[in-house]
C-alpha cells in the first residue's frame, strides 16, 4: 500500500517528462522549418545586367549649422521625384513601401507624405479608372490586421488595387519568440476591436493582442520602390510623415531593369493574393551604365563578391543607418587591412523617432571596426539634429569603374539572410560619369561639413559606454533578438 502513490507520482511525473519532451521537439521542429525553408517562388532575386544612359541620384537631408539645430534646412527630393513619376504615368503605376502613414507624437512641421502620396495615387486612378496602379505594402499599415489606416482607405475608394504582403510565408528571422507563436499564439482567435494603445503613435488606431502578437515576429516588407512604363525608382525613403526628415537616397533609371523590378514585385504580389502585374516593351541599348535589380540576399552575394574584388588604392565610400552583418563587417575589414581607403557615415543609432535609443549596433560595430583595421577605417557620424541618417548606399571605386549599390537594404542579418523583404539597384558606372561625380561629391560634402555641420567626429559617440553596448550586441546577435 505505501508504494501506491509513489507509483502514482512515478507516472505523473513521465506524463509531464513526455510531455515536456514532445513539446521541446515539436518547437526545435517549428524552429527549424521556418528559419530554412524555402522562400515563395521569385524572393530573393537577382536581375541580369542592363545598360542604361540614365542613372538618376536623388537626394533628402537635414542638415544644420551646429549641433543643437541652428538655421536647420531641409532639403527633401525624393518623394517629389515620385509624385512626377506618378503623374505622367500613362500605363501603370506599381508601388511597393514599407511605412506609409501620417501618425506622429513628436511636435515637428513634418511634411504631409502620406497624404500627398495617397492623393496623387487616388486622383491618377480617379482620371484613368481603367489604369493598373497596385500598391504593394507591409501589414504593419493595417495594425498586423487591427484596423485599415485612413490614407489606404482614400486608395481603396478610388479603386487603386492594395497588396498587403504575406509575411507568415517568409522565413522567421527571432526563432525563439516565432517558434512558440507558431506553435500556439497563431491559432487563437483573439481578434475583434482594437484596444491597446499603438505603439507607433498615440493617434494611430488601437491594436489587439494578436496583432501584437503578429508583430513580435519582427519581420517585413521593407520594399521601397515605384515603377512606371516609363521609370523605375528604388529609394531608402518610406512615405511616413515622421521619417519627412531623415536623410535619404534614391535612383531612378530608365531602360530593361525596369521589367526586372515589375518580375520581383510581381512574385511578392502572386504569393500575397494580389494581381500579375505588366510589363513594358523597352529593347537592350548601348548606354553607359549597367544596372542590376537585386532583393534580399541577393544583395549581399552581389556586395560581398564586389567587396572582394577591392584592392590596394581602391575608394569605398559607404553611407549607411544600421551596419551589423558580420560578413559585410569582415570584408571591409579586410579590404582596409589590403590598402582600400574606406570612409563611413553612419547613424549613431541615437533617437529613433524622438525615443532615445541604445545605440546599437553601430557604436560596438564601429569601435570593431576601427580597432580590427588599426584606424584604417574612417568614421564619421551623420548629425542628426532630427530625424535619422536612413541613406543605405555604398561607392565602390576601383581603377577601372564605380559599382555603386543602394535602395532598401541595411547592413543586418534580418535585412540580407532572406527574412525582411528588402531592394537595392547595382550599378556600374564609369568612373567619369556624372552619376559616380554626383555621389562623390555628395558624400565630400557631407564629410568635409562644405557649407554646414553635416557631420561629427567618431569619438562624438564612442563613450565609455561603449563595451556594455558591445557585450548586449553579441548577446542579441547570438540569439537572434534584435530589432535591426
Amino acid at each position: 500500500m505505501a508504494n501506491k502513490p509513489r507509483n502514482h507520482w512515478s507516472k505523473r511525473k513521465l506524463i509531464i517528462i513526455a510531455s515536456l519532451g514532445i513539446f521541446a521537439l515539436i518547437y526545435i521542429a517549428v524552429i527549424v522549418w521556418h528559419t530554412f525553408k524555402p522562400l515563395p517562388k521569385g524572393i530573393s532575386y537577382e536581375g541580369d545586367l542592363h545598360k542604361t544612359d540614365t542613372v538618376e541620384m536623388i537626394t533628402d537631408l537635414t542638415f544644420a549649422q551646429d549641433k543643437k539645430g541652428k538655421g536647420m534646412v531641409h532639403e527633401n527630393n525624393i518623394f517629389e521625384a515620385v509624385y512626377t513619376m506618378i503623374e505622367e504615368a500613362e500605363d501603370f503605376v506599381v508601388v511597393d513601401f514599407f511605412l506609409f502613414d501620417g501618425y506622429y507624437d513628436e511636435k515637428e512641421d513634418f511634411p504631409k507624405i502620406a497624404d500627398t502620396l495617397s492623393t496623387t495615387l487616388a486622383n491618377k486612378k480617379k482620371e484613368n479608372p481603367d489604369m493598373p496602379i497596385v500598391f504593394i505594402t507591409d501589414p504593419l499599415n493595417r495594425g498586423y490586421g487591427s484596423y485599415e489606416n485612413e490614407w489606404f482607405k482614400k486608395l481603396r475608394n478610388a479603386g487603386v488595387e492594395i497588396v498587403y504582403t504575406d509575411l507568415d510565408s517568409l522565413r522567421d528571422s527571432t526563432p525563439i519568440y516565432s517558434g512558440i507563436y507558431r506553435t500556439f499564439f497563431q491559432w487563437f482567435d483573439i481578434g475583434g476591436e482594437g484596444w491597446i494603445a499603438n505603439a507607433t503613435a498615440s493617434e494611430a488606431p488601437k491594436m489587439t493582442i494578436a496583432s501584437y502578437m503578429t508583430l513580435l515576429n519582427i519581420k517585413a516588407n521593407h520594399r521601397k520602390a515605384v515603377v512606371t512604363e516609363k521609370e523605375a525608382l528604388v529609394t531608402s525613403s518610406n512615405p511616413h510623415d515622421a521619417s519627412g526628415f531623415h536623410g535619404n537616397i534614391a535612383l531612378k533609371v530608365t531602360g530593361p531593369v525596369i521589367n526586372d523590378v515589375l518580375k520581383a514585385e510581381e512574385a511578392v504580389s502572386l504569393y500575397s493574393g494580389g494581381p500579375k502585374l505588366p510589363r513594358v516593351e523597352v529593347k537592350e541599348i548601348d548606354g553607359e551604365y549597367e544596372v542590376q535589380y537585386v532583393t534580399e540576399k541577393k544583395i549581399l552575394d552581389a556586395l560581398l563578391a564586389d567587396l572582394a574584388e577591392t584592392k590596394e588604392g581602391d575608394k569605398i565610400w559607404l553611407g549607411m543607418f544600421f551596419i551589423a552583418k558580420r560578413d559585410i563587417v569582415n570584408a571591409l575589414i579586410d579590404a582596409a587591412n589590403r590598402g582600400v581607403e574606406i570612409n563611413m557615415i553612419l547613424d549613431s543609432n541615437e533617437n529613433s523617432f524622438g525615443q532615445e535609443k541604445s545605440g546599437l549596433p553601430n557604436r560596438p560595430v564601429v569601435q570593431e571596426m576601427v580597432e580590427d583595421s588599426k584606424g584604417k577605417i574612417n568614421v564619421r557620424w551623420y548629425n542628426t539634429v532630427i530625424g535619422q541618417y536612413h541613406t543605405k548606399a555604398i561607392w565602390i571605386q576601383s581603377e577601372g569603374h564605380t559599382i555603386i549599390s543602394s535602395g532598401s537594404g541595411n547592413y543586418t542579418e534580418r535585412t540580407l539572410d532572406d527574412y525582411n523583404l528588402e531592394n537595392n539597384l547595382r550599378v556600374i558606372a564609369p568612373n567619369d560619369s556624372e552619376l559616380v561625380g554626383e555621389m562623390e561629391d555628395y558624400f565630400e560634402r557631407l564629410w568635409n561639413n562644405e557649407d554646414a555641420m553635416y557631420t561629427v567626429d567618431l569619438e562624438e559617440f564612442q563613450d565609455k559606454f561603449t563595451w556594455w553596448q558591445r557585450w548586449i550586441y553579441t548577446f542579441q546577435q547570438a540569439i537572434k533578438v534584435t530589432t535591426y
